[in-house]
């Protein structure tokens, strides 16, 4: 698997949302629910920015603000950084390493179509070095 568009059709393409309107309480009980740490915010069914737990707990939390009166809007990341389908997972993995973040949406175009965790990548690229490895040492012994 090298492609996203690969990695994102073996997660099942599931996308979970919210929109910018809604509290920050409802975006941190449906990352619970939907285990997950990070959701896309979506307008009119495009992409305005990500909230992730780690927003919540810098921008909320430790602000001492409430999270059933703080909206997302007010938290999310709205220059957000985004993958193509047709991206390598390894550009894609250098790309969260370089800016330090640990969820990454795919766009299609300008439809959101997955989003990528850096457990998702991590684990693609150990499996892939797990081939070839094997493949490596069948090549040795051969």
């Amino acid at each position: 698997m090298e492609t996203i568009a690969q990695l994102i059709e073996s997660k099942g393409g599931q996308v979970w949302s919210i929109g910018p309107n809604s509290n920050v309480y409802s975006a941190i009980e449906k990352m619970a629910e939907k285990n997950t740490g990070a959701l896309a915010v979506v307008t009119d069914e495009k992409l305005v920015g990500i909230i992730s737990e780690r927003d919540y707990t810098r921008k909320v939390i430790l602000d001492g603000k409430s999270s059933n009166t703080t909206l997302v809007s007010e938290i999310m990341t709205s220059n957000v950084i985004t993958a193509s389908s047709g991206q390598k997972i390894s550009e894609c993995m250098a790309i969260m390493d370089d800016k330090g973040f640990r969820h990454m949406p795919v766009l299609d175009g300008e439809n959101l179509v997955g989003m990528l965790s850096l457990r998702d990548l991590v684990k693609v690229i150990l499996q892939n070095n797990e081939i070839l490895i094997k493949d490596l040492e069948s090549y040795i012994n051969a």
